[in-house]
């Protein structure tokens, strides 16, 4: 029992709370690329490295604590990430040289995993009728992070900072940031309660073997929506990472703060517009409306097919708007990628928890896990020395994706989609999950 009375609410607003401050964490270095290369003689390719690095630990981790969070329950895990990000946090902005500073962000950024742990969090709380929405809001605040990363430390940490501790912004923006960490770890820990029920804590620990695990890995259902994530999600991080540089170096735009006001419009998007792809999810299964005549019946399937091409065609506009050379079209269009990457994140995990509803925290640190692989390969697409500007590679990216729009398709058909949590490669088809995923 924690020091109150947990609801289903406050436990969304702890996730919540604790997510959004994981993500600014994960995110922190993005507005300083500019004094932390010159400090360190970094060049673009190596920024575009370090952009990549900050998911390199992401997809173990968020599978490790997906499973973690199943078995010994969220508050504990979640208290325990946000505690050593915190210490690598502070430790970092200790850092004299470029390989001391570059490990100890790597850990830092492995506050990225915290996403799979409020995931299963909120799902032990929320009634499947609500869980689009409620999981919705969870990503989509704390998503935002980003953005409020972008937004708020050039400004409270400016080129001109002269504070304690620190002459230097961007240690100084480590530093604090590293203490604040620390202290919602004692916070989580403190007022965390793993589920609804005791029932429903022994259901969620029971499901946590590994034999449960390789199962549910390699269901149809969890195979494609790892991918979808890897195209959106994916294309999230390597965005975060990125765009400050991008707006920056390909439009000559010389001031720290514009360019990642610039950026962080792409971060406002996917993150807070992410809950709209949840709920329209559980609109059209509460309603049973076909909006795609293809997948007849499976309703959370055809929004998420439908957000997943917006994503790709999004993909190519962006490198059409930044080859006009106008930057606020290049802004505008870099929005409407976001707003993709929101609406189908939001549409994927509404389907994680519907479709495993004792295995929530596996799957989804499955899904999320594989997700951030695109945060490590796009930068360096975004970034490559072969490429003859820095606008095509969006269009690169996208083309990449149509391959995994095309497998989920296949998934969505009916007679498929039906046994997409029993059927699957590698692993039979014995199980303990319901057969008819999504709720549908």
């Amino acid at each position: 029992m924690g020091l109150i009375r947990m609801t289903k609410w406050r436990t969304l607003v702890l996730a919540t709370v604790g997510f959004n401050f994981s993500f600014l964490i994960w995110f922190s270095f993005a507005p300083f690329t500019g004094p932390m290369a010159e400090e360190f003689g970094l060049s673009l390719a190596e920024i575009g490295i370090l952009a990549s690095s900050a998911i390199w630990l992401a997809p173990f981790g968020r599978i490790l604590t997906g499973w973690l969070s199943d078995k010994f329950g969220a508050p504990a895990v979640f208290a325990i990430v946000l505690g050593y990000v915190g210490v690598f946090s502070i430790a970092s902005a200790f850092a004299e040289s470029y390989g001391v500073f570059f490990v100890t962000r790597l850990i830092v950024a492995t506050a990225g995993i915290t996403f799979v742990i409020g995931i299963q969090h909120v799902s032990e709380w929320f009634e499947e009728g609500q869980l689009g929405t409620a999981e919705g809001i969870y990503a989509g605040i704390g998503n935002a992070g980003a953005a409020g990363g972008a937004l708020v430390l050039p400004r409270v940490f400016g080129p001109d900072w002269s504070g304690p501790v620190f002459q230097t912004n961007w240690r100084a923006a480590f530093f604090w940031t590293g203490l604040v960490s620390i202290g919602l770890a004692i916070a989580y820990y403190a007022l965390g309660e793993a589920a609804k029920s005791e029932e429903k804590r022994e259901a969620t620990a029971q499901s946590a073997t590994f034999k449960q695990w390789v199962h549910t890995a390699t269901r149809y259902g969890t195979v494609v929506l790892a991918l979808a994530y890897v195209m959106t999600f994916g294309l999230e991080l390597s965005m975060n990472g990125w765009l400050a540089t991008y707006y920056r170096e390909g439009f000559a735009t010389d001031n720290l703060v514009l360019a990642s006001t610039f950026a962080a419009t792409f971060s406002v998007a996917a993150g807070l517009l992410r809950p709209i792809g949840g709920y329209v999810s559980d609109l059209l299964a509460r309603k049973e409306k076909d909006i795609l005549p293809w997948f007849t019946g499976r309703y959370r399937e055809q929004w998420t097919f439908l957000t997943l091409c917006f994503v790709v065609v999004a993909m190519v506009g962006m490198t059409f708007a930044g080859l006009s050379g106008e930057v606020l079209v290049a802004v505008g269009a870099g929005f409407l990628v976001g707003t993709g990457c929101a609406f189908a994140e939001g549409a994927i995990f509404a389907q994680v928890p519907a479709m495993f509803p004792d295995s929530s925290g596996s799957v989804a640190g499955i899904v999320g896990g594989i997700g951030t692989v695109g945060g490590i390969v796009y930068p360096l697409v975004y970034s490559s020395t072969l490429l003859p500007n820095l606008h095509v590679g969006y269009a690169i990216v996208g083309a990449s994706m149509i391959p995994i729009v095309l497998l989920n398709a296949w998934v969505y058909r009916p007679h498929i989609a039906r046994r997409a949590t029993t059927d699957g490669w590698l692993v039979g088809s014995s199980g303990t999950e319901s057969t008819t995923p999504g709720g549908d």
